[in-house]
């Protein structure tokens, strides 16, 4: 796909499928924090 949608579901389709992959990079980055924030509290 060239970045043009031709009908309202392709675009759903591509939007959703984005905020799938933001929902998954933040709970990735979350889960990273949190035992950042686990390491440093044994000091």
């Amino acid at each position: 796909m060239e970045g043009i949608y031709y009908t309202l579901h392709d675009f759903l389709l591509h939007a959703e499928s984005i905020t799938y992959l933001l929902i998954v990079l933040a709970l990735i980055g979350i889960t990273a924090f949190w035992w950042f924030l686990a390491e440093n509290d044994d000091d």
